[in-house]
């Protein structure tokens, strides 16, 4: 089968596949193992401590990978300066970026006249226009199914994606409840380039910085086992449902605000879970696509398992 997509081909890979984000587990290891599988794999800069542990990050990958990568800037992250993390992507000559969340306008002017190709994650149509004429390669749509941080309109994949093929000239890439190779057919089918998987990948051999708990507990939830946080700030989010998301929504049921939910939905309490494997005493994103997942395979596993599947589907059809 012809993988050949405008995805492939702008971002230089085999199959029209990339690697989210994934604050604090995006790091070479995983990154690389994508690249080197034929998608696109991706760093996560806003959750390293400083521009120069980025710097490392990257010069990390490269030698694990001589295929192309990219660097993903959360920059909704409660303001945090990233200028000065944009300018060590720039100065190591990464040959992809990727923004999510915030207002995109700032990292694009930073980018002007720079060669570097540029996506977008967006959960609007609006988003994806706007991301479309400030000069984006390709934007990313996340559905309401995906995990993470999400669009306030609770749109699922289905709807959504079609919606901005429709209204955008360049590639869309498909997100949100994406995780094998019957995923990646009915995105194209509706008019996707490519896709963008987050949840699929933090459950491999190589996202080496997630614990065997968290892994464990996308091997063996459903997709009922997710909920949305944080809606009453405006920023919804899909997590693992455990004790400390039923806190978090219990404050947010008392309109208790940003200063009263601080603590519960800080960086640190992700990690407790996520590095730590602490489920009662922080919390884990993920999709609902987890209710898909049934094993922690390496990533080319993984690879050869959805291509074979998608292929194995257009097999069919021809038929």
């Amino acid at each position: 089968m012809n993988w050949e997509t405008r995805v492939t081909r702008i971002f230089n890979i085999k199959y029209p596949i990339i690697q989210g984000g994934l604050a604090y587990l995006a790091y070479a290891e995983l990154a690389a193992a994508v690249s080197n599988a034929g998608g696109l794999g991706q760093i996560t800069a806003m959750s390293l401590e400083d521009p120069e542990k980025l710097r490392d990050e990257i010069r990390k990958v490269k030698k694990l990978t001589d295929k192309p990568f990219g660097v993903n800037f959360a920059i909704g992250q409660h303001g945090r300066p990233f200028s000065h993390f944009v300018e060590v992507a720039i100065e190591e000559k990464v040959p992809v970026v990727s923004v999510t969340g915030g207002n995109p306008t700032p990292f694009f002017q930073q980018l002007g006249g720079v060669n570097v190709k540029k996506l977008v994650l967006v959960a609007a149509k609006k988003q994806a226009q706007k991301a479309e004429t400030l000069g984006a390669d390709a934007v990313m749509v996340v559905g309401n199914e995906g995990g993470g941080h999400l669009g306030k309109d609770e749109i699922g994949t289905f709807v959504l994606v079609p919606q901005v093929v429709d209204a955008v000239g360049i590639p869309v890439i498909a997100s949100g409840g994406i995780g094998d190779g019957r995923g990646l057919m009915a995105a194209l089918s509706l008019g996707a380039e490519g896709v963008e998987m987050g949840t699929r990948f933090i459950a491999t051999k190589e996202c080496v910085h997630a614990s065997d708990i968290y892994k464990q507990a996308l091997v063996e939830g459903e997709e009922t086992d997710t909920v949305v946080i944080k809606k009453s700030l405006g920023a919804p989010a899909r997590a693992i449902i455990n004790n400390w998301t039923e806190q978090i929504l219990d404050i947010e049921k008392q309109m208790g605000g940003y200063e009263a939910l601080k603590t519960y939905i800080s960086g640190s309490a992700n990690k407790k879970y996520i590095y730590d494997g602490k489920v009662d005493e922080g919390f884990a994103w993920a999709g609902q696509v987890m209710g898909l997942i049934k094993d922690v395979p390496t990533v080319a596993e993984l690879f050869e398992r959805m291509i074979k599947q998608a292929e194995d589907i257009r097999g069919n059809w021809s038929k």
